[in-house]
This record gives C-alpha cells, structure tokens and sequence, in this order.
C-alpha cells in the first residue's frame, strides 16, 4: 500500500515516512505546495497525509484541486490548526478524517488502516475476492483454507489487483503502486513480469479462482 505525506516539518516528515515504511508501507513525500499538487495529480495512493499549512500554498486547495479534477483518493489532514473551520471545511471538500498535530504514531496508523478499509474494502478487516481471502494488516494470503507465502512485493502487488478486479493495469501503474512514483522511469519494466509470473504460479497451484491476465503491449488485470 503506497502513502503520500505531504508536510513541511521536516523531523516529522522522516519520523513518519520511517515509521510507516516499518509498517510496510510504501511512502512518498512532497513538501511544499506544487510538489504535493503535482504528485496528487499524477499518481494513485492508497491515502494521502495532507498538511493544511505549507509552502506555496494550503493544503486544502490542493484538496480543492482534486475535487475539481476528480482525482478520488483517500485523504487524512494532519494539521496544527486544530480549529472546528478547518475541520469542517476539509472534510466538505473532501478529506475521509482529520488529525491534530501533534500526535502518537500509533493513532496515525490506527486510522490510515481506518480510511484505508472504508475506502477500498467497505469496513471490513479482509479482503475478499472469489476464493482468495486477503489479510493486508497481517499481509495474510488465503485461497479456501490454505495459507500461502508471498514475498513483500508479491503480496502488495496482488492486494493492488484485488482492489481493482476485472480493471486492467497498465505496467507502469503496478510498477509506481509497488516500487515508487518514479519507477516508471526504469529503462525497462521486466520485472513487472517475474513479480507477476511468480504470483500467478502460486494461485494456480492453490486452485485459485482468479488468475492475472496479460493483455498484449497495455498490461495486467484480475480476472
């Protein structure tokens, strides 16, 4: 599951990014107005930590930005303003929750998980999918009652599929949902191939009830 924080207190930025990336989480960071707006713009996250206060610019226009655009993503303010304004105003705009600074890391990952769950699997703690059952805080995989093993880019690439079922993916979206907003930069991207050959090996040998299909020159999808 890929992050976005957008924060220009530096301390906190690296103690969240470090934190959250011992937690699995693939994080990106902006700190300052058009380096946030540009990212929201042009890449998908599972949830974006939004500073209302910084540079160039409010992080609740930037709010406003993806409204306007369209661009849904799951959004968790975090800001020294606790004012009930600001709350309210960002959470009509579009925000999922909103959390004072300065707060427990362990508070932080509690509703990230919150968010994350209302947004892609509608409350529930598991994901689910014809016989595949997924557990993303345990980073379990299940198919009918047998558990199977999966490397971290593995599991975080078939969680991305099963989120998005039947849609197809093109490569450079996988390769920036599980390696980085900037992997597309790669000269090439084999190795969305090994990570999906692997993972379509293992589902078949679980008699899996959905299987990863190739889509010639475009990409991948679930099916």
């Amino acid at each position: 599951m890929k992050i976005l924080i957008i924060e220009d207190e530096i301390d906190l930025l690296q103690n969240s990014k470090e934190f959250l990336e011992a937690e699995n989480f693939l994080v990106e960071t902006a700190m300052d107005y058009p380096s946030g707006l540009e990212k929201v713009m042009n890449y998908q996250y599972d949830c974006i930590l939004l500073d209302i206060m910084i540079p160039g610019g409010s992080g609740l226009d930037i709010l406003k930005q993806m409204k306007a655009a369209n661009r849904k993503q799951a959004v968790l303010i975090l800001s020294a303003k606790d004012s009930v304004a600001d709350k309210v105003l960002g959470l009509e705009i579009g925000a999922d929750d909103y959390l004072a600074k300065p707060f427990h890391f362990a508070e932080l990952l509690a509703r990230i998980k919150s968010i994350i769950r209302r947004n892609a699997q509608e409350g529930s703690s598991l994901l689910t999918y014809k016989n595949i059952t997924v557990d993303p805080e345990n980073r379990i995989v299940r198919i009918a009652d047998k558990t199977l093993s999966f490397n971290r880019k593995e599991f975080d690439m078939l969680y991305y599929f099963l989120l998005r079922p039947n849609k197809l993916l093109e490569k450079t979206t996988l390769a920036e949902a599980v390696w980085g907003d900037h992997a597309d930069q790669a000269d090439n991207l084999d190795f969305i191939y090994s990570q999906i050959k692997n993972i379509r090996k293992k589902l078949k040998d679980a008699d899996a009830e959905a299987d990863i299909q190739a889509v010639y020159g475009v990409g991948y999808k679930l099916v």
